[in-house]
């Protein structure tokens, strides 16, 4: 029998370790971040950081009930819901959303907590949130003129556009109108592309693109990520046929480039509503679905919010 070499012997064992250690990392979920706020709450971070076009879950925890909570971080306040507690959670549990906008500078961003119990008392923390910069693509391309220079009378309507609708994501409705999970606006659908992606259009740098193109054919069914009441049903000058539904809390989700649409502006809507059908209108190449996800005016990437624990 060939005798096997001690050092060889060595190295499995050290591969095999790196290996284990390896898997068990991969299936262990990362520690929550927790911050004492006194008055026997807890702020919790589900990450110490995060990166441009994310989504960072916030908990506070409290053995005593809460009448306001004020919050604020990168320079807005952010909107807290109230959720079920669990069986070692306390009789109090609150949550929020810290959207990453794709463009948001790298850096450090301090998030200030204060709150009163139901007899006054004072509860306060902050936490250091790390923001780093994100990796998304570039894209040169030669296309027709009338995709970079549009006319004097096309751009003027497209920056009144643009303008309406940040005043809308300016709007935060104070209640939370969801219940459950968010999912994926096609059926059989599981991820999309080109999120943050910049085009160079004839040597012209162009805005990064804020959602996520989902593949799909002319007439797909599209459907609400979830409930809430639908702020704009209409045709716009990039998006085209587009339909934009507020979930309440500062919470958006937009739909763009539809063939059809199957709503109007102030319906509510529940989860999985059809909104239109899939479409190629507005400045497009091709059918496909245009998804956004805006959280307190941040471009969040959609797919973020998909499935978050504790969202709910």
């Amino acid at each position: 029998m060939q005798r096997i070499p001690i050092r060889f012997l060595q190295f499995l064992a050290v591969a095999y370790a790196v290996l284990f250690a390896s898997v068990a990392g991969a299936n262990s979920a990362a520690p929550q971040r927790k911050i004492e706020c006194g008055q026997d709450a807890e702020l919790r971070l589900s990450s110490p950081g995060s990166s441009q076009g994310s989504l960072l879950l916030v908990e506070l925890r409290s053995a005593k009930s809460l009448k306001e909570i004020k919050a604020e971080w990168a320079g807005k306040e952010v909107p807290f819901w109230r959720a079920e507690a669990g069986a070692d959670a306390g009789p109090s549990v609150y949550r929020a959303l810290l959207g990453v906008d794709l463009e948001q500078a790298a850096g450090k961003y301090d998030l200030a907590l204060a709150a009163d119990t139901q007899s006054d008392e004072k509860v306060s923390c902050s936490a250091a949130v790390i923001v780093r910069a994100g990796h998304f693509a570039t894209e040169s391309l030669r296309v027709e003129k009338q995709f970079v220079e549009p006319s004097p009378e096309q751009l003027q309507r497209a920056q009144a556009e643009q303008k309406r609708l940040r005043e809308i994501f300016g709007r935060v409705t104070p209640e939370r109108m969801w219940q459950g999970k968010f999912r994926v606006p096609l059926d059989g659908v599981t991820t999309g592309k080109n999120f943050g992606k910049r085009r160079i259009l004839n040597g012209q740098p162009g805005s990064p693109h804020g959602g996520l193109d989902l593949p799909a054919a002319t007439g797909t069914p599209v459907h609400a990520a979830q409930s809430g009441r639908v702020v704009l049903a209409e045709e716009l000058y990039f998006s085209g046929n587009t339909v934009l539904v507020d979930h309440g809390l500062g919470i958006y989700t937009l739909y763009g480039h539809l063939s059809e649409i199957s709503v109007k502006a102030g319906d509510e809507v529940g989860p999985s509503a059809l909104l239109g059908k899939v479409g190629a209108t507005g400045r497009v190449t091709g059918p496909h679905l245009h998804w956004g996800l805006t959280v307190d005016k941040a471009r969040v990437n959609p797919l973020q919010i998909v499935g978050l624990p504790g969202i709910e």
